[in-house]
């Protein structure tokens, strides 16, 4: 795009050499100037059409990273912060928003209010999101829950065992576990829960799966 705005600009400026002395004719600058800004239009028309283009579908414009095979997300059963223990096998036939994070990760932090607001906003659908600390205790983490008024269920993973059977080798890291127990997809690093992708996933997802 942008040769070829270059290679117009040129073709105009020429032209007004040519013709520069004429009566009525166009100064080169001018002509110069009118071909960068139709250069500036294009380049911009394009760009907004990629964009438009990704945010039709939320899956991209999420960076969602969907598994090439049918795979069976592995079962835990991990402590709450109250000592109950949330099994996963005892959620099937819900969408489960499955979050690894920890309390001194910064994107883990920024992420979790949107989480929050989502889950609200879908669970009477089904929508269940369950954040799983890796490998801190409940006195470091009921603070954490508390100060950001989490309503979810949040696990420990003390051991990092749950963790490492999901592959989890930096933080955050999100799962979306359909209601047949399968993984849908991973989202490496935080993400704006509330974006109009999300919205819109979200949305399409849950009225899809009742």
């Amino acid at each position: 795009m942008r040769a070829e705005c270059r290679e117009r600009r040129g073709k105009r400026v020429a032209h007004g050499r040519r013709t520069a002395g004429a009566k009525g004719s166009v100064s080169p600058l001018w002509l110069g100037v009118l071909a960068l800004f139709g250069c500036l239009f294009l380049s911009q028309s394009a760009s907004f059409a990629a964009t438009a283009a990704t945010a039709t579908d939320p899956v991209k414009a999420l960076g969602l990273q969907a598994p090439e095979e049918v795979v069976e997300a592995p079962g835990f059963s991990l402590p709450d912060l109250t000592g109950k223990k949330i099994q996963l096998k005892e959620l099937r036939g819900k969408l489960v928003l499955l979050n690894f994070f920890a309390t001194w990760c910064g994107p883990c932090r920024d992420e979790m209010p949107g989480m929050e607001r989502l889950f609200r906003v879908h669970r009477d659908n089904g929508l269940v999101v369950v954040a799983v600390n890796v490998q801190e205790s409940a006195r470091a983490v009921r603070p954490f829950v508390q100060q950001l008024k989490l309503s979810f269920p949040t696990v420990l993973d003390v051991e990092a065992s749950v963790s490492r059977e999901y592959g989890v080798r930096a933080l955050p890291v999100t799962f979306l576990i359909g209601r047949d127990g399968n993984i849908l997809w991973r989202a490496m690093g935080g993400r704006d829960w509330e974006s109009a992708p999300a919205q819109k996933y979200f949305a399409q997802r849950v009225g899809a799966t009742k």
